[in-house]
């Protein structure tokens, strides 16, 4: 027999999106439940490094919600215990050559003038910030406002301070509907959580999650790799990557792409990633991703290239065409809220996304310009993803 709660709002993924969604739902006022097909930080938010970047973004709404995210997890960091381990170690992006350099101080201007600090840092001040840096660098940025955090502690600390009912290994099978095709649920196979507006907050599947509900949504998988090397003394100080990294997160191109991103973490082990690519969910593990990615580390700092890396791992980013997340109502389905679609940047701009979605689900004023990220921008009817870029359908689970 289905069991039945009724709370305010219902959010689908216990991802750090979702569980920031629930933290500032809950500090509204509002009752909250929150249910997801696996465990806390089960899909992308596991598989993140904990990236809280401005450096990346250029001028324009994305870096509008990064800024509001960086202070906010200021705050966070400060009303929640330690084990998020935030970290605001600072990013500093490296150009190779002049040309490179001279983009870089573009970008950077306009950056300024929204509001991020961006200080140039001539090639012979590179090794006072980085002291394994390669030499012959042209010069580069330091950014002190870029962060990390531990992801998946992140997210478990959001959701316990949000004081949510979370319902884990609950797949979300239907979206419920009055007569007048506003949302008032969601179904699993164990309970009916009735409430009058659902988040879907579920990442990648969160084109699934809008089709269960009858809206469009053209949420795409983006596959990227991570190396961990063996513990080592901090050889990195900050989060290091070359000026080609901002060219790949801006890229929708769904061929391999890789620019290494090194940062050292407190427990010892560096981080570098990033790849990019659309391969759908294939999991297959890719010799040429891990192989560029070393390489490019290695670029970077040569005191890695004879460092043990004790394992690799890797997560779908959920992509949406025009690189921006979905966050607010869907006026196609009242009821319907969407917080998905952030790619490789959830992390970072969960807070934000939280407290738009906040405002939303309570009619109070937003803390920044919700309309780049209405979901309805792509249309009353997404176009459906090539086959091999759809969320496989999971196996039904019996109560």
């Amino acid at each position: 027999m289905l069991k039945r709660h009724s709370p305010d709002v219902v959010i689908i993924g216990a991802g750090v999106v979702g569980a920031a969604c629930a933290y500032y739902a809950a500090c509204a006022g509002l009752s909250v439940a929150v249910v997801d097909r696996g465990p806390v930080a089960g899909g992308t938010t596991g598989a993140g490094e904990g990236n809280l970047l401005v450096s990346d973004k250029e001028a324009g709404p994305e870096l509008d919600l990064a800024l509001l995210s960086a202070g906010l997890w200021n705050e966070l960091a400060a009303a929640l215990p330690q084990e998020i381990e935030y970290e605001p170690k600072g990013g500093l992006v490296v150009a190779p050559d002049q040309a490179s350099l001279e983009a870089l101080r573009r970008f950077a201007e306009g950056q300024r003038k929204a509001g991020v600090e961006a200080a140039e840092a001539a090639a012979e001040d590179l090794r006072d910030l980085e002291p394994h840096l390669a030499p012959g660098l042209a010069g580069g940025f330091h950014y002190p406002q870029d962060a990390q955090v531990q992801p998946a502690q992140a997210a478990a600390r959001l959701l316990a301070a949000s004081g949510a009912e979370v319902h884990l290994g609950e797949e979300v099978t239907d979206i419920l509907l009055d007569a007048a095709g506003a949302v008032r649920g969601v179904r699993t196979p164990r309970r009916e959580l009735l409430a009058p507006s659902v988040v879907n907050a579920a990442g990648t599947w969160g084109g699934r999650i809008a089709s269960l509900a009858g809206v469009g949504l053209p949420v795409l998988p983006r596959r990227g790799f991570v190396l961990v090397t063996e513990p080592l003394p901090r050889v990195v100080r900050h989060k290091v990557y070359a000026a080609d990294y901002i060219a790949d997160v801006a890229s929708g191109s769904a061929a391999l792409q890789s620019s290494a991103v090194v940062e050292g973490t407190p427990s010892g082990p560096v981080l570098i990633g990033a790849t990019r690519e659309r391969v759908g969910f294939d999991r297959t593990l890719s010799t040429e991703a891990l192989r560029r990615l070393a390489s490019q580390a290695a670029a970077l700092f040569p005191v890695l290239a004879d460092v043990r890396v004790l394992r690799t791992y890797h997560g779908f980013r959920p992509y949406l065409p025009d690189h921006l997340p979905a966050i607010g109502p869907d006026p196609r389905r009242p009821g319907l809220l969407h917080a998905c679609g952030h790619e490789g940047a959830g992390i970072g701009l969960a807070p934000a996304t939280g407290a738009l979605i906040a405002a939303a689900l309570t009619g109070t004023a937003p803390p920044v310009d919700p309309l780049p990220f209405r979901p309805a921008r792509f249309g009353e009817a997404a176009d459906e993803p090539p086959a091999g870029e759809r969320p496989p359908t999971p196996p039904r689970r019996t109560p």
